[in-house]
């Protein structure tokens, strides 16, 4: 059975005790539900004839309100055929917000920003939450400066958008930098935009995609890592000063069990249990991810743990290494490079790389065990690791030579 709709329009004049004149509502009704929409003009209540719902004679204001109203009439209509065709629920509140223009087709840039920043406070970690506050901040500055608005609507997003959008994230160079940012860096923003877009897509507040064309493109970049020189270097220095001893410690904890700077900052000695081999293991979960990790804690570990284990930074604090800034720590960490002979560009994250090359990797560790290791939710992840150690490649390289000079050896003695 077909469902019949019923809708009407109805003009009327809402005024104020005492007052002489009212403004123009019109009352919407849709299936014996109705609500009212102010029209914002105002008229005399001399010059309303309640009964035909228009404005009394023949002056040039009687005839440009009544005129106006025609098309007021006329719109609402279209409105209601607008949401017929499409198969919608009529309803008066969506006729209402489709004259209005605040249907989901008029939905803003600024609007989506703003729900996408409500949906993830709660399920994103603070380092993800920031950065998107930082792509934000650039796409307000984009609108600012390349197309003088503070909005625009969803439904104006198209191919040029998110090309004009990338060429000024080339060009653009933040505070305090020395040059522009990176290519990798530009596509990670373009990246959290799509995101944003993706999700407006699937909340049918736009009808296309555009990013539907659109290919992200990230430069392949070597994962810099310690060679086991100069982890032995780092391990036996003895420095000078207890701040870059207590930073070179931290590093290097790392570096025998993969865990990054805002995980170690969050253990303590309730994350240390036996594991199923009878020693110690750490048992934790990725901020980044929520992944649950389990890490047998090998002696250099170990050693660490044991040194701070009375030590009255830990003790305060209740942690299980000393407590230091992400910032601080990667400033020292500049120091440390510079007195152990260590020519890279030395950071925290880095320590992470070494776990996965030189201490896991390298020494014939599966890769899908260092993948769970290290949390990975994917072991592609992981496999850039792979890619970078040569050493590994030709070790096991020589090792087939081997098989296949043995296997001549003993098919020529046959």
């Amino acid at each position: 059975m077909g469902t019949t709709n019923t809708f009407s329009v109805l003009f009327w004049v809402k005024t104020e005790k005492g007052a002489s004149e009212g403004i123009i509502y019109a009352r919407i009704t849709a299936n014996q539900k109705r609500v009212l929409v102010s029209l914002k003009r105002k008229i005399s209540l001399e010059l309303w004839d309640s009964s035909r719902k228009r404005a009394k004679g023949h002056s040039v204001e009687a005839r440009q309100l009544n005129q106006y109203l025609d098309l007021a009439q006329s719109r609402f209509f279209q409105c209601y055929q607008e949401l017929t065709s499409k198969g919608k629920k009529i309803t008066a509140k969506l006729v209402k917000a489709l004259f209005l223009g605040d249907d989901e087709n008029s939905k803003t840039l600024q609007e989506l920003i703003r729900y996408h920043s409500r949906k993830i406070e709660s399920t994103l970690a603070p380092g993800t939450i920031r950065n998107f506050g930082i792509t934000e901040g650039y796409i307000n500055k984009f609108l600012s400066k390349e197309k003088n608005t503070s909005d625009v609507y969803l439904k104006e997003l198209d191919y040029k958008f998110l090309c004009d959008f990338d060429n000024f994230l080339q060009e653009y160079y933040p505070k305090k930098h020395p040059r522009a940012m990176s290519h990798n860096t530009v596509m990670k923003h373009i990246q959290r935009l799509r995101k944003m877009i993706r999700m407006a897509y699937h909340l049918e507040w736009i009808d296309k995609d555009p990013f539907r064309r659109w290919k992200t493109t990230f430069e392949k970049r070597e994962r810099e890592f310690l060679s086991p020189n100069e982890l032995s270097n780092l391990e036996t220095y003895e420095f000078p000063l207890e701040r870059l001893d207590r930073v070179r410690d931290l590093f290097v904890f790392s570096c025998y069990t993969g865990i990054s700077y805002v995980d170690i900052m969050g253990l303590s000695l309730v994350n240390i249990s036996m594991g199923i081999d009878g020693n110690n293991w750490i048992f934790t979960k990725r901020q980044k991810t929520k992944t649950p990790v389990k890490i047998p804690l090998l002696d250099p570990a170990l050693k660490l743990i044991k040194k701070y284990a009375n030590h009255p930074v830990t003790q305060i604090t209740g942690s299980l290494l000393p407590i230091i800034t992400n910032e601080k720590l990667n400033v020292y960490l500049k120091e440390v490079a510079i007195l152990c002979g260590i020519k890279k560009n030395l950071t925290f994250h880095m320590a992470r790389h070494t776990f996965a090359t030189t201490v896991t990797l390298s020494n014939g560790v599966p890769i899908e065990t260092v993948s769970k290791l290290l949390g990975h939710t994917k072991i592609a992840t992981t496999q850039i690791y792979a890619r970078v150690l040569e050493n590994k490649v030709s070790k096991d390289m020589n090792d087939l030579r081997e098989v296949l000079r043995l296997r001549t050896e003993l098919k020529n003695k046959l």
